[in-house]
């Protein structure tokens, strides 16, 4: 792991607790993006899911697959996914320290893979596409909600180098813009079946698919 990859590490370790207390901004939005996602679930599935946090979101979709593997890169974000899981009595997740770069795993061993609030947030988002593509089974499918700081608040791209000065921005964070979002995607050979867009300017939640090889 890189010294950024590491700065990265210990910034979400240090703000785990705080971050397993916040509320979701909007609960309207989330519930849309469930349902979405739970549409191209079946019970037989074995699911990815890469930048976990703290597991709320693979706890919800626990119940329609068979398994989740939910991965981060903080330790102290997994405590508190296990934690959940085990108050909710959820025994199909199992939590595992890996970033999605170093993440390894036999090529097609996945049916579904969910990138949440996380591509922004990795080193080459590009890269990281080709990876899920290789990681997922001929027609299984990729659900990522992600940012485009490119198309945010200019206030917000502008305060970014501040934040990540006094450590309340992580030191990766990527600005692309939808177009280049859907390019990258392209490339990865992924094919675009369903977007939304919520109120919130610059998120694009798509579901994309892998061809049949």
């Amino acid at each position: 792991m890189d010294t950024i990859a590491l700065k990265d590490m210990h910034f979400w370790d240090k703000i785990a607790d705080k971050y397993a207390k916040q509320a979701i901004s909007d609960e309207a939005a989330y519930q849309t993006k469930l349902e979405i996602t739970q549409k191209y679930m079946q019970p037989h599935m074995k699911v990815l899911e890469f930048g976990c946090g703290t597991g709320s979101t693979a706890i919800v979709h626990a119940p329609h697959v068979a398994h989740i593997l939910a991965t981060d890169i903080a330790d102290n974000m997994l405590v508190h996914g296990r934690r959940k899981a085990e108050d909710a009595g959820i025994s199909n997740i199992e939590f595992q320290r890996a970033g999605i770069e170093e993440f390894e795993a036999e090529p097609q061993s996945f049916d579904m893979i969910l990138g949440l609030n996380i591509i922004h947030l990795c080193a080459d988002p590009g890269a990281v596409m080709k990876k899920v593509r290789t990681l997922l089974k001929p027609a299984g499918f990729f659900i990522q909600s992600t940012a485009c700081i490119g198309e945010m608040n200019p206030m917000i791209k502008m305060a970014l180098p501040v934040m990540k000065v006094f450590g309340k921005a992580p030191k990766t964070v990527a600005k692309f813009r939808s177009d280049d979002l859907l390019n990258m995607i392209d490339e990865a050979d992924l094919r675009i079946i369903e977007t939304w867009t919520p109120k919130q300017k610059g998120v694009k939640f798509i579901v994309a698919q892998k061809g049949i090889d």
